[in-house]
């Protein structure tokens, strides 16, 4: 089952990485590459994870180290819409949206 990444996610993805790299370059590369597979495994059973009724009416969360991974059940996989840090607001973020 696929993981489909929406623009604003792969900007999430690189944004992560490039702060990580700040302190340990090859500890990013591996972070990012785990996180990518942990997405996949989202996309294979999208509806085993948490609903957020309150961020909209489809999306779900999946918690990925200090990560929270946004997405959406999609077609044959996952919609994964952000990748953000587990302490950022949530709802202030999806209700701009």
């Amino acid at each position: 089952m696929p993981a489909y990444f929406t623009p604003q996610a792969e900007i999430d993805v690189e944004e992560i990485g490039d702060y990580i790299a700040l302190e340990n370059p090859k500890r990013a590369v591996t972070f990012i590459q785990e996180m990518r597979q942990h997405c996949k495994r989202i996309a294979e059973s999208p509806l085993g994870y948490a609903a957020r009724p309150d961020l909209g009416d489809a999306i779900r969360t999946c918690a990925y180290g200090n990560y929270l991974i946004v997405f959406e059940p999609y077609h044959d996989g996952a919609l994964i819409l952000r990748v953000l840090h587990g302490a950022r607001n949530l709802s202030g973020i999806f209700s701009s949206s």
